[in-house]
């Protein structure tokens, strides 16, 4: 019997909620996908909640959860390398040697950095020391990155108004030759009344994807948006159509949060969970419906 695709997703973990690998795990392992999650912070909750208990791991700690993957030899075994939310300089730099030797181990791996530094309206909410080692050492290593366009603005300090100046960021990240960007929540001058898009970006011409812009704004989003793509390529979509798929599927988690009166995302709604499913089913078409 064949092995499912294989992820090891390094990012931010909480008792309660859905952000970092509490909403990027659930649709992966529902879409078929093995998932080694390894936690970068542990809280109680997400920030916007009058209290926060917990932490960002102790680097020895983290280094021995890195140190019993490489035990365990999850690198060579994986497909997709996934990183996200960084909580300390130090595990910073311990991710970014993660990542280097893995894909030295496994040629084959293909790397998702999604840079989580930062928004518009709360700017950067990481230390800079963090944001320059994703910056320096992660992005170049990247084969997919899914920054935002005020991370993008930060990162290469080129304004974010149109495609133009989507392709100049581009073209000013410190990427290889053949990786892409997914650029999310992009509102450029001509997307349209009452919408945002996701644009995949170089090699080759840019793919815009739009969809309606929801007013709801929930921590988490960018989290399972990219587990989302993620799920969707591991299950072997295109690149465009796992970021079509990834709109659908985080638009009805948005929508259903909303509607239960939710803070944050929530991934109960029961179209969703029968869409991943259905993916891990090996139907892909049917990934978006209900």
């Amino acid at each position: 019997m064949k092995r499912p695709p294989f992820v090891i997703s390094i990012q931010s973990q909480v008792v309660f909620g859905h952000v970092g690998n509490s909403a990027a795990l659930f649709p992966m392992q529902a879409a078929g996908l093995e998932v080694a999650a390894i936690p970068t912070v542990l809280f109680s909750n997400t920030p916007h909640y009058p209290t926060l208990r917990g932490r960002p791991l102790p680097p020895d700690f983290f280094a021995d959860l890195l140190q019993g993957a490489r035990d365990r030899g999850l690198a060579e075994r994986a497909d997709y390398l996934l990183t996200g939310y960084i909580g300390s300089p130090d595990v910073a730099g311990m991710v970014a040697d993660f990542v280097a030797e893995a894909k030295a181990a496994n040629p084959r791996l293909r790397y998702v950095c999604d840079p989580v530094m930062g928004d518009t309206g709360p700017g950067l909410y990481v230390p800079e020391a963090i944001a320059g080692v994703m910056r320096d050492r992660l992005l170049p290593m990247a084969d997919i990155a899914t920054p935002n366009p005020f991370e993008l603005a930060w990162l290469t300090g080129q304004q974010i108004r149109s495609l133009g100046d989507l392709e100049a960021a581009r073209a000013a990240l410190p990427l290889g030759p053949e990786a892409q960007v997914i650029a999310t929540g992009c509102e450029l001058e001509d997307t349209g009344e009452g919408l945002l898009e996701t644009v995949l970006l170089g090699p080759g011409p840019a793919s815009r994807h739009r969809t309606k812009r929801l007013p709801i704004a929930l921590p988490g989003t960018g989290d399972l948006f990219t587990g989302l793509v993620v799920a969707g390529i591991g299950q072997g979509l295109t690149l465009p159509r796992a970021i079509e798929g990834a709109q659908t599927l985080t638009a009805r988690a948005l929508c259903h949060a909303d509607a239960l009166g939710a803070g944050e995302v929530v991934l109960t709604e029961p179209g969703f969970r029968r869409a991943l499913l259905t993916l891990a089913g090996g139907a892909p078409a049917a990934a978006g419906q209900g």
